[in-house]
């Protein structure tokens, strides 16, 4: 007999109520991890008891991880401020390996007089051949930040190397899968733009996602645009809090519109100012405002 979804002993097989002294053997359901079966088939004849719950959960598991805050920004190895999130505030050394904040780039470039000294191991500037074998290096060892940024020297044909939009694909899935939350947003980029492949909507917002719970600002903007032009307004108002308070000066913005066209309360709008502003001390120094001062190229924020 088929037993209840409701049940809350979930060592029985929910199709046929088999299992309880082997429980280990039995399958979860990996879409909503509510209940297990003894195989296949009584996962195939449960389904139709079984569906709309099933659907309702995984979709509440999707939007636990989804809107759940991202990890904390990696601090410069120098001056261990968070790193800021727009791409001009840190530059990735390809000879030493590490993410350097502009501030620190800048300081050192100034005390050296022009020899473009790494900051960090104090190797010289590499000429475009000495970069490329840099990088090969750092990939061979898995570094997620090197193959992210190969990826992006293939999709531009940078360096001497071919442009070839596959290539660049291939490397930033893999960076992805080592962890690096930049790959994932381009990926989505190039999807959302049709940049070197079919524009695709869903694939977009599938990298996108995927991006934003590993702490990219920019893409979970663009996922509350996505679901604002959908009429998602409290989906849309939950991504950009998660983003202004990270940061993300168009979402803070884009707050600010919804509160005078009454989609957002004048608390959230407060509240997002008031996250802006406190990332906004954490990764502030002087050093990196000089920075942004000398040349827009080293923007923080």
């Amino acid at each position: 007999m088929s037993k209840s979804i409701d049940d809350d002993n979930i060592s029985l097989c929910a199709n046929c109520g088999n299992g309880e002294e082997s429980a280990g053997d039995l399958k979860t359901c990996t879409s909503c991890k509510m209940v297990k079966y003894c195989n296949r088939d009584c996962q195939i004849a449960h389904r139709p008891q079984h569906k709309k719950a099933c659907k309702k959960r995984a979709a509440e598991l999707h939007d636990e991880k989804l809107f759940k805050l991202p990890p904390p920004a990696e601090d410069c190895p120098i001056c261990m401020l968070p790193l800021p999130f727009l791409h001009t505030g840190s530059k990735y050394k390809s000879c030493c390996g590490k993410l350097i904040c502009s501030g620190c780039i800048y300081a050192v470039a100034i005390r050296d007089g022009g020899v473009g000294l790494c900051p960090f191991c104090r190797a010289p500037t590499p000429t475009a051949k000495e970069i490329i074998e840099q990088m090969k290096k750092r990939m061979e060892l898995d570094d997620a930040n090197a193959i992210c940024d190969m990826g992006g020297w293939y999709f531009s044909g940078r360096y001497g190397l071919p442009q070839n939009h596959a290539k660049a694909l291939e490397l930033w899935h893999r960076a992805g899968e080592l962890g690096s939350a930049t790959s994932y947003y381009l990926i989505g980029v190039v999807y959302d733009l049709g940049e070197g492949v079919g524009r695709d909507e869903k694939k977009a917002t599938y990298y996108y996602e995927l991006a934003a719970t590993e702490s990219r600002e920019m893409a979970r903007h663009n996922l509350g645009m996505s679901e604002g032009r959908a009429g998602n307004i409290d989906r849309a108002l939950k991504h950009f809090m998660i983003a202004a308070g990270f940061g993300e000066k168009a979402s803070l913005e884009k707050i600010k519109e919804m509160f005078m066209a009454g989609e957002a309360t004048k608390d959230d709008y407060a509240k997002a100012l008031q996250a802006y502003q406190a990332n906004l001390v954490e990764i502030k120094s002087p050093q990196r405002d000089q920075a942004a001062a000398f040349n827009d190229r080293y923007k923080c924020y």
